[in-house]
């Protein structure tokens, strides 16, 4: 084997590791905008990518996970999609700010409009589609949506296959948002508000102790002057009296 062989066989394999790993990576996914922390909201994007170049993509549908249900949901306009979304009744009533909750959003669908060449997310194109999510469970540390991207040629993919632990990434792996720590700014908030508070009033007695320390001793400076005032008079009233008497 010449060395114009092994070059050339060497970038036939180069490019196709290139072309399986975008494959692989190309798949619906979803992240959030800054954290997404147990307990509270998020504001999320699913990214769907077009993986073909014959077809555009004209219909998303998330599926949310029944487990951890969230009843509350609400999408962002996307220009150029419609929006819908779907609640079901929860088998077990949940609590939500003090209310219990009978129902929670089971799907959310984005069907592409306008003319037929121009609309969906075209070949070599992606879409981001923005939802605000909540409340997410705290007895959680991930969420798995399943997601249904269909394309105009009638071309169903299903991103519903979950990761098992140890292997590899499936096929078509199932969107999931990773949960983080659940965040403790209002905590930190009331001790800070607290400390302040005791800061405060320390000081606020600090400066009622100044005050009435310096009043004290304006008193007494008063006080000591008034006495040698009372003296002074006393030894002329004193020497006046002696000089009456000699006279």
């Amino acid at each position: 084997m010449n060395v114009s062989r092994i070059a050339f066989v060497g970038g036939v394999a180069a490019s196709t590791v290139l072309v399986l790993a975008g494959t692989a990576s190309a798949h619906v996914s979803v992240q959030p905008q800054g954290e997404a922390a147990k307990g509270g909201y998020a504001t999320v994007n699913f990214k769907v990518p077009n993986e073909r170049d014959n077809a555009s993509t004209t219909k998303v549908e998330v599926n949310f996970p029944t487990d951890h249900p969230l009843a509350s949901v609400m999408p962002q306009a996307v220009p150029g999609w419609d929006i819908e979304v779907t609640k079901s009744k929860l088998a077990k009533p949940m609590e939500m700010h003090g209310q219990k909750i009978n129902e929670a959003v089971s799907k959310v669908t984005w069907t592409a409009t306008g003319d037929k060449d121009e609309r969906g997310i075209r070949p070599g194109d992606f879409q981001q589609f923005p939802l605000s999510i909540g409340q997410l469970p705290e007895d959680a540390d991930q969420l798995v949506f399943k997601a249904i991207q269909t394309y105009d040629n009638k071309e169903v993919v299903r991103w519903i296959e979950e990761q098992k632990a140890g292997a590899d990434e499936p096929e078509s792996p199932a969107p999931v948002l990773a949960l983080t720590a659940p965040a403790t700014g209002e905590h930190g908030a009331a001790a800070d508000t607290k400390s302040g508070d005791a800061g405060a009033e320390a000081a606020d007695k600090q400066t009622t102790a100044a005050s009435d320390a310096s009043s004290s001793d304006t008193t007494a400076r008063v006080l000591g002057i008034i006495g040698i005032v009372i003296g002074v008079a006393g030894v002329a009233f004193g020497f006046l009296a002696g000089r009456r008497r000699t006279a």
